[in-house]
């Protein structure tokens, strides 16, 4: 019996930004700083030796708190950003849904934007015809195609932007907090879709910091803190040790507080 092949392999990765010491808001402030000796920048690692697997079918969740590095792993993935060092490879069409729209030009409109996400993903103008009345029904966006994006609400760029993403076909789907946007009424319909996705085997990774979704949605999760990956197993599990960890920070903080409240 032949070895399953992984449709995503990540392995011992590591992400190296660059930050300046101090913001420099003109080119006086930063003349200033230099001859201060101030100038410079401070290296910080935003992915610390990341290594794991998925097979095709997976639905793959990603927790953690805000900076812990899960959106540059998402963008390492759908190769917007590059690694410093280690490897990623994923398998087949890549359809990214990394954040509020990205991939979208704001002067173009919905139809045109709809034509430039599909070729930018291999798709040609027969195929993206065929497959563009289903991405206009499902965003219930048929009145205002023909208008610029950038007069559009947050919550009709949120509808376009998934449409294309599960219309598309691709054999990976990556998404960044989609789970928690929206109204109900999309909420329902998108999480519908990738139950959908997930029993067409399509492989589906997910960041979010809505942890019911994650766990009602993705057998497996992968904790993130600070670069680090904590724990990589069954969703219950890291869900329940994530959370635990969080109401620990919590109260020590709110005990921290207290401290300083007493009067000397």
């Amino acid at each position: 019996m032949s070895a399953t092949v992984s449709v995503i392999e990540v392995r011992d990765v590591w992400k190296k930004y660059r930050r300046p010491h101090q913001e420099v808001n003109s080119l006086k402030e930063g003349l200033v700083a230099f001859l201060r000796g101030q100038s410079g920048y401070e290296e910080f690692w935003a992915l610390k030796g990341v290594s794991f697997s998925v097979e095709p079918g997976e639905a793959i969740g990603v927790v953690g708190p805000n900076g812990s590095g899960k959106s540059t792993l998402l963008g390492l993935m759908a190769r917007v950003l590059k690694q410093t060092s280690g490897a990623i490879k994923v398998e087949g069409r890549v359809c990214p849904l990394l954040e509020l729209g990205t991939g979208f030009h704001v002067e173009l409109t919905g139809r045109e934007n709809v034509y430039l996400n599909a070729s930018l993903l291999g798709l040609g103008n027969r195929e993206t015809s065929r497959r563009y009345p289903d991405i206009v029904d499902f965003a219930e966006l048929g009145d205002v195609m023909g208008a610029p994006v950038k007069t559009y609400s947050t919550g009709m760029v949120i509808r376009l932007g998934f449409s294309i993403a599960v219309h598309l076909d691709p054999d990976v789907l990556l998404i960044d907090e989609v789970l928690s946007v929206g109204d109900e009424h999309f909420q329902r319909k998108s999480f519908q879709r990738l139950l959908d996705f997930k029993r067409a085997g399509k492989t589906i990774f997910v960041v979010s910091h809505n942890l019911d979704a994650v766990k009602q949605f993705c057998e497996r999760s992968i904790w993130l803190d600070r670069g680090w990956v904590i724990k990589d197993t069954d969703s219950e599990e890291v869900v329940a040790k994530y959370r635990a960890a969080v109401e620990t920070w919590e109260r020590s903080l709110e005990e921290a507080r207290a401290r300083d409240a007493r009067p000397s």
